[in-house]
């Protein structure tokens, strides 16, 4: 093979950011969100470390996004008919990225909402307690990882497709409990609801999902947002 030059390693590093982002839909979405979360770190002037911190997450999920669409293509390389191997490492390089995502999001939310405090527990809770936005937060992130976890359990489609239940509908319906408990208006309240319903029905239209799964997600979603505000919520 041809000895590289310092140039034609930049150009080849640059070929293959472009190529990725020309051709991943998920390393699109990663590079928008991610300049616009440093966009949002410039505005609000964040302090040096934790800007750092927000680049690096950043960061992160991007490179493993790319590790991700390499791998792809070597296993394309080798089979183009189906094996459960090259499925599994398919899988674990896209559960890399999950991880990686997730991680993301949790220094997102810790550097721009700094009223979680780790050190002191009591202290971030009485915080949380007092401010509804958190308390969203962690109520979607339960109804969403109940719904996986359900999903798995009862191996009833897959963990963001299909299956009991259905997780669009437990969104909507949480969502739409969260504006009902917040706003404290029967005509906005009635919206809310309607939107969660029409996803919820446009599940079942589109066949991704039985009547029943929806209801079971619909009333999941309701059921656990009150809980989480009911054990957590102050106002």
């Amino acid at each position: 093979m041809k000895k590289r030059g310092l140039t034609d390693s930049f150009n080849y590093a640059i070929d293959g950011l472009k190529h990725a982002l020309k051709t991943q839909r998920n390393m699109r979405i990663h590079f928008i969100i991610g300049a616009g979360v440093i966009a949002a770190g410039l505005i609000v002037s964040l302090p040096p470390v934790e800007f750092i911190l927000l680049l690096g997450a950043v960061t992160l999920v991007i490179v493993a996004e790319m590790f991700n669409t390499a791998l792809e293509l070597a296993v394309d390389i080798f089979t183009k008919e189906f094996h459960h191997m090259a499925k599994m490492a398919k899988d674990i390089a896209a559960g890399c990225v999950f991880v990686t995502a997730v991680y993301a999001i949790v220094v997102g939310y810790l550097i721009f909402f700094k009223t979680v405090k780790i050190i002191d527990v009591s202290e971030g809770m009485s915080r949380i307690m007092r401010s509804p936005w958190h308390i969203t937060f962690v109520a979607l992130a339960v109804v969403i990882s109940l719904v996986v976890i359900l999903k798995i359990a009862l191996r009833k489609g897959t963990p963001l497709r299909g299956g009991w239940p259905s997780g669009h509908s437990a969104l909507g319906f949480s969502v739409f409990t969260v504006i009902t408990l917040l706003s404290g208006n029967g005509v906005v309240a009635a919206l809310a609801f309607l939107m969660a319903l029409l996803l919820a029905t446009s599940r079942v239209r589109k066949g991704l999902h039985t009547a029943w799964e929806a209801v079971a997600g619909s009333v999941t979603g309701i059921l656990v947002t009150l809980l989480i505000f009911q054990l957590l919520y102050k106002g």
